[in-house]
């Protein structure tokens, strides 16, 4: 078995992410331009095995082209008297994302047709973009139209779409074996904590757990990229290597708040992912499992036909269920360092799970004696000793290395954690052999 490592306490691992994305926030991210490439070389300077992977404007990615890049300097909504409004410089929350440059004075009515807002959510910015369509606007709180009381306004916007490069940055740990265990989030939206950056310091963080498992046996591949397009453009170029080595893998995204646990499934519902994700679920609160029809992250790209990549999302709260989603009010009052930390123990439990070896085989015929190994309980009156061994026989009748960890989990319905420890014990006993049921 490998011998894990990772020389940090839980209250410093949850610290150190949510102190990242506390760093990346104020940025300006959106799919392409300088900003984003800012954030993606913070990755890079806490992390030097990521590597970017570059693609130009102009450049075929399947039924996609890779977009100019979008630079902004500055954009508002001017009074006669000289008031800003909707400052880009304040909230860049408050420009519709890659909208194009303009210095015009127009009317007001005009101008409302240019406004988004959330009247459910008065005190709300919202967050909206039009990424492959020319085009400008404003995003306010609904309660801030009311200062709009003039015939007319100057609007300014101050931005530029010129050829560039899309960014995707990617991570490759090699282990002793080829096959792979694959992570994906995304960096391409401004000011939003749960939807744009749990996703990515998680990933990071996971990166360094990894690192540090000592003969590690599986080969993890990270990618950090921005959602839909650069997803999109990395598999133009890696679908044949990730359909030869990946055996699972996991779109993070929405991980940072405390609310529920959401597991999205790839098209069919039923690849390695999504039984390990389905395991290393069992016991927490408010867990939500949501059909494929659901979707509206990268698990689109990974698991569309003729990709049909071994993969599910992972969410706390789902993308677009809760409230504070695309707008302004999703920040660090959301997200928390215990959630990214929930987040982090999920996916710390499924690598673990491979690699102790995820297909255990019992190496006794019958049922074993676990009493001369001191695995049973010799008083009626231990109770919880009674307990542990319910799950160590119920363990025991689906080691036939033919059911892995994570079906077996859910088949005596014990967490994920319970049913590695539960191994640890048996393997050293003698009692259970743990493979990996891959290539070597």
């Amino acid at each position: 078995m490998s011998r894990l490592s990772y020389a940090c306490d839980e209250n410093m691992v949850g610290e150190r992410m949510i102190k990242f994305a506390k760093e990346l926030y104020p940025c300006n991210r959106s799919i392409m331009g300088p900003d984003i490439r800012s954030g993606l070389k913070k990755f890079i300077e806490a992390n030097p095995s990521f590597i970017p992977i570059k693609y130009r404007t102009g450049e075929n990615v399947f039924d996609w082209e890779i977009p100019k890049e979008w630079i902004i300097r500055e954009a508002y909504i001017e009074d006669q008297s000289g008031l800003k409004i909707a400052e880009f410089s304040k909230n860049n929350l408050h420009l519709v994302g890659y909208s194009t440059s303009i210095d015009e004075r127009i009317s007001k009515n005009d101008l409302l047709k240019k406004i988004h807002t959330l009247p459910e959510m008065p005190d709300a910015i919202p967050y909206v973009t039009s990424y492959y369509k020319k085009d400008w606007g404003f995003c306010l709180a609904h309660n801030e139209l009311s200062k709009l009381t003039e015939d007319n306004y100057k609007v300014y916007i101050d931005s530029e779409h010129k050829p560039g490069e899309l960014w995707v940055l990617e991570a490759v740990i090699p282990g002793i074996y080829k096959e792979e265990i694959f992570f994906s989030s995304y960096l391409c939206h401004p000011s939003m904590a749960n939807n744009e950056l749990s996703g990515p310091v998680l990933l990071n963080e996971i990166v360094n757990y990894v690192k540090a498992i000592k003969n590690r046996k599986y080969t993890f591949r990270f990618v950090i990229l921005p959602e839909t397009i650069g997803s999109i453009a990395y598999l133009s170029r890696r679908t044949k290597l990730l359909k030869k080595n990946m055996i699972c893998g996991f779109n993070l995204s929405c991980v940072g708040d405390e609310r529920s646990y959401s597991h999205v499934k790839s098209r069919l519902g039923n690849n390695l992912a999504d039984k390990a994700l389905r395991a290393a679920l069992i016991g927490l609160e408010n867990v939500n499992e949501y059909n494929f029809l659901e979707r509206g992250s990268d698990e689109r790209q990974y698991c569309a036909p003729g990709i049909d990549l071994p993969v599910c999302t992972f969410c706390r709260s789902k993308f677009g269920t809760y409230p504070e989603y695309h707008t302004s009010k999703d920040d660090f009052d959301l997200v928390t360092s215990n959630g990214l930390l929930g987040s982090f123990d999920v996916l710390r439990n499924i690598i673990n799970s491979f690699e102790l070896g995820i297909y255990p085989c019992v190496q006794v015929l019958g049922e074993p004696q676990l009493g001369k190994r001191g695995l049973w309980p010799t008083s009626s009156k231990l109770n919880r000793g009674k307990q542990h061994s319910k799950i160590r026989i119920d363990l025991l009748a689906y080691c036939d290395s033919v059911h892995n960890i994570f079906e077996i989990a859910e088949l005596i319905k014990v967490d994920l954690k319970t049913v590695i420890n539960e191994l640890k014990i048996l393997n050293n006993a003698g009692l259970v052999d743990l493979k990996d049921n891959v290539s070597r």
